[in-house]
């Protein structure tokens, strides 16, 4: 049966779905959660909205970290990508007596300023709710700040300064919390490198088995799937702890296995190209110079 999904275009369509009154700006809107409506019946199986949600909510309880679970009391932010799909267990209905607020804002907002280009490097958009950002109180009054101003700009009288003021302290929330996730890793040390010693090892494995002759080359995606993480938060993590995303990690073993099977084995290129997994060699010679600086065929020779 086909999935049936509610699409919400527009802040304005927001408003109405949830019995608020025409919003003050079209692209923008900043509701707490005591304000909503959402009373409503919901006979749809998720919900798509074509703009991005920040949301924080104040609660208790345990947050799902790889495959453990850890206590947290501080205020949680979660962030959601435009045309992300949203179910009913992230969604505000299910959130009867916890207080929080959204700040919903559609891609339009951003036209034409620098932010625009910048959205992309703001990874935790596409984490998964089980990798929200938990907050400290400093934390939390920095964002409260932030979302002062722009609450107070699209409030007032529209004028030729207000949209610069509201995408600079847009911008400035999204760095906090760039920052605040830096600090979440650090603070996790142990299960971050619980986590790098997994990948290693699952990467270690993988080119030690027949896998790359089924499955081919490992994706960021599995392995993000193998250690329960969303692949961007995968390499965020990674990228912490040592330097290198997943890509990276994977690429590494991958040419540590090249060299093996060039220097070991009598296997031509081509052989070991799809014996790693490859399915053309020339993909295999092209990664193996990138990474190396030489041919695996000079390599071979003693290059």
């Amino acid at each position: 049966m086909k999935a049936n999904f509610l699409r919400i275009q527009s802040i304005s369509q927001l408003h109405q779905l949830i019995s608020k009154s025409k919003p003050k700006h079209s692209t923008i809107s900043f509701m707490k959660f005591d304000e909503m409506d959402v009373s409503m019946e919901m006979p749809f199986d998720g919900v798509n909205m074509e703009f991005y949600v920040i949301s924080f909510k104040t609660t208790s309880g345990k947050l799902k970290y790889g495959r453990n679970y850890y206590d947290f009391e501080e205020g949680t932010m979660t962030f959601t990508a435009p045309n992300q799909v949203l179910y009913p267990s992230h969604l505000i209905s299910d959130m009867d007596g916890v207080e929080g607020w959204s700040l919903f804002f559609h891609p339009d907002l951003l036209f034409g300023t620098d932010l625009s280009t910048k959205m992309n490097q703001y990874h935790y958009f596409t984490y998964d709710v089980n990798e929200a950002l938990h907050l400290s109180d400093t934390e939390k009054q920095k964002i409260k700040g932030c979302l002062s101003n722009i609450v107070e700009e699209y409030s007032q009288n529209f004028d030729g300064h207000s949209q610069e003021l509201i995408v600079s302290n847009l911008e400035l929330l999204l760095n906090y919390c760039k920052q605040f996730y830096s600090r979440q890793f650090l603070t996790r040390i142990k299960q971050n490198k619980g986590i790098v010693v997994q990948i290693e090892q699952l990467l270690k494995t993988y080119f030690n088995s027949d896998k790359p002759n089924i499955l081919g080359l490992p994706t960021v995606k599995y392995c993000a799937e193998q250690v329960n993480l969303s692949p961007n938060y995968l390499s965020d993590l990674l990228r912490k702890e040592t330097g290198k995303n997943t890509k990276e990690h994977i690429d590494y073993y991958l040419i540590f296995e090249a060299k093996k099977k060039l220097l070991g084995t009598a296997l031509t290129i081509n052989e070991i190209a799809y014996d790693l997994g490859f399915e053309q060699p020339k993909s295999f010679s092209k990664l193996f110079k990138k990474k190396e600086g030489i041919s695996p065929n000079i390599f071979r020779k003693g290059g």
